[in-house]
C-alpha cells in the first residue's frame, strides 16, 4: 500500500520503538479517541475490536508481559495506531460520513497483514487470564 499518510506514520511508529512510555500514551491517545467515535455510524465491521486488540497488544508489549512478537509486527500496528490519531491524513476525520473510511482501510489493511502474530498474541492472552 502506497500511502504517505500511512508512510509518516510508520516513521514516527519506528521513533517509538523501545520507549514503553510513549507506547503507553499513544494507547491512552487511542483509547480516548475510542470513545469519541460514533460507532453506530461506522460500517467496518469489527473495526471496534480490531483497535481494541490493537491497544491490548501495544499494551502488553510496552509493559514487557508479551515480547513475543517481531518489531517489524510492532511498528506497522503502531504505525495504524498513530493514523487512526491523526484527524488530518488521506480523509481528513471532520468530513462527515467520509473522514474515517481510509482510517478503517488501514487498520484492516494492518490487521490483515499480522494476522498470524494476533491469532499468536490471543492465544497467550487466554492463557494468561487467571480465572
Amino acid at each position: 500500500m502506497k500511502n504517505v499518510f500511512y508512510d509518516r506514520a510508520l516513521n514516527s511508529a519506528s521513533r517509538l520503538s523501545g520507549n514503553a512510555g510513549r507506547i503507553t500514551l499513544l494507547v491512552a491517545r487511542l483509547t480516548k479517541k475510542m470513545t469519541h467515535v460514533n460507532w453506530n455510524k461506522v460500517s467496518v465491521a469489527n473495526a471496534k475490536e480490531k483497535l481494541n486488540i490493537f491497544s491490548r497488544m501495544a499494551s502488553a508489549y510496552a509493559t514487557g508481559k508479551y515480547r513475543s512478537v517481531p518489531w517489524q509486527t510492532v511498528m506497522t500496528m503502531l504505525a495504524a495506531i498513530i493514523y487512526f490519531l491523526n484527524p488530518l491524513d488521506l480523509i481528513p476525520d471532520f468530513i462527515p460520513l467520509m473522514g474515517l473510511t481510509d482510517d478503517f482501510g488501514v487498520l484492516l489493511w494492518v490487521y490483515n497483514s499480522i494476522s498470524g502474530e494476533i491469532d499468536k498474541f490471543l492465544t497467550w492472552e487466554k492463557s494468561t487470564v487467571v480465572v
